[in-house]
Order: C-alpha cells, then sequence, then structure tokens
C-alpha cells in the first residue's frame, strides 16, 4: 500500500467560515474514504435530483457517495503527482467531466458497471433542455393528464386549478360548469424545441416525464493496484 500522504497542507479557496468548514469536511470525507475503500468510481451526475441521490445512497448503503464543488474533490485526490493522496490518485482528478460524484466501494467493478449501466430514471423535462416529445393539450375539458391517456380512465382536473392554468402557464381557459375548459386544442411544444420555463412547468404540471436520466462512468481507482481505469 502507498504512503499515505494525509500530512500533507492544501490550501483551499479562501471563503467564509461555514463555506470553508463545509470544504474541509468534504475534502477529509474524500480522503478517509480513500483509505477506507478499495475502490474509487467518478460518476458524471448531470442533472441529477436530489430524490435520485437519497435513492441511490439507499441502494449502495455500504458504500459511500460523495458530492461537492469539483475543485473540492480535485484538490482531495491531488491534481498533480506532488500534491495526489495516493499514488496515482492524481489521474482521477483529471478525469472529471460536469457534475461530478465519487462513489467509494468495496464492490467488484463488473457490479458496478452492471448496476448503473442498467439504471435510468424518468424524469421531468427541465427549462433549456430539448423536448423529446410532441405536447398538445386537447379541445375541451381539461384533464389531469392533458390527453395522454383516454378520458375514462382520466379525472377532470380541478377547478380551483384554472388561475394557474391562465396566469402562471397562459392557457386560453374558460370554466364551463365547473371544469377547466379549451376551446381549441393547445400546442404546448414540439419534440426537439428548447423548453422555456413555462412549457418545462406545463410539462410538469400534466405528469409528462418525457426525460431519461442516467449516471455515466467515467473511471474508477483501485487502491491495491493504485491504478486507473478510464471507461
Amino acid at each position: 500500500m502507498p504512503k499515505s500522504k494525509r500530512s500533507k497542507l492544501v490550501s483551499l479557496t479562501q471563503t467564509d467560515k461555514k463555506g470553508r468548514d463545509n470544504k474541509e469536511r468534504i475534502f477529509d470525507e474524500v480522503r478517509s474514504n480513500l483509505d477506507t475503500f478499495r475502490y474509487a468510481w467518478l460518476l458524471n451526475l448531470d442533472g441529477v435530483r436530489n430524490q435520485v441521490l437519497q435513492e441511490l445512497r439507499s441502494e449502495w448503503a455500504g458504500s459511500k457517495l460523495i458530492m461537492g464543488k469539483q475543485r473540492v474533490l480535485q484538490k482531495a485526490l491531488g491534481d498533480t503527482i506532488e500534491e495526489e493522496y495516493k499514488e496515482n490518485s492524481s489521474q482521477l482528478s483529471k478525469l472529471f467531466d460536469g457534475v461530478v460524484g465519487i462513489l467509494f466501494t468495496d464492490e467488484e467493478p463488473k457490479v458496478v458497471k452492471d448496476y448503473f449501466e442498467s439504471y435510468s430514471k424518468n424524469d421531468y423535462a427541465r427549462a433549456n433542455s430539448k423536448s423529446p416529445i410532441d405536447f398538445t393539450i386537447p379541445q375541451g375539458i381539461v384533464y389531469s393528464r392533458g390527453g395522454q391517456i383516454a378520458e375514462d380512465e382520466d379525472i377532470p382536473m380541478q377547478h380551483t386549478m384554472d388561475p394557474t392554468m391562465r396566469n402562471t402557464f397562459k392557457l386560453p381557459t374558460t370554466i364551463k360548469k365547473g371544469k377547466i375548459f379549451l376551446e381549441e386544442e393547445y400546442p404546448v411544444c414540439e419534440k426537439g424545441e428548447t423548453l422555456d420555463v413555462r412549457k418545462a412547468l406545463i410539462l410538469k404540471q400534466f405528469g409528462v416525464a418525457c426525460s431519461e436520466f442516467k449516471v455515466g462512468l467515467l473511471a474508477y481507482y483501485d487502491n491495491k493496484t493504485t491504478s486507473v481505469e478510464k471507461l
């Protein structure tokens, strides 16, 4: 096992005390887990939501998933050979891409690969993302799923939502016999269109989970062999 460099002083960006304390905590956690687990996996988590993070941490309860500011994570691993905490850990530091988390685990690489290659979550599209579908709200009574399922399987949207439909979503709705109504169909978005905040909110309101979230595997560090495997 290579010599530990835990005692080496590394300067973190100066900030307020609370922010500095959090950076130091994450820095120490990364190094502590490098000492504890055999593997350190670099995961791309672009677009991850808190609920998904909680699920991942629950399913990998025997391991440790750490997220934090990229520079803090890189500093903990070491930017250069001179600063690296473990032999070759600076090689992992150079492979950061996007929003990154580090999964520390003793599970064999095949187990980790199989899990994340099969893992996906349907999610609501966000503002500035591309719409993967065409979505149009049909003419007539406005139902909770906006025409995605048959009317006899759906329920009319509550009339109390009409102000939100008109004022927030800018839909030309009216109230007829206590139900929200559209005089004609309303095209919300087309496939490939860049969504603004309003359209993303409309899709979420009607339960259109048309985006898919997947975890990207970037690389992993093996504490036993001190090698980095790029994926």
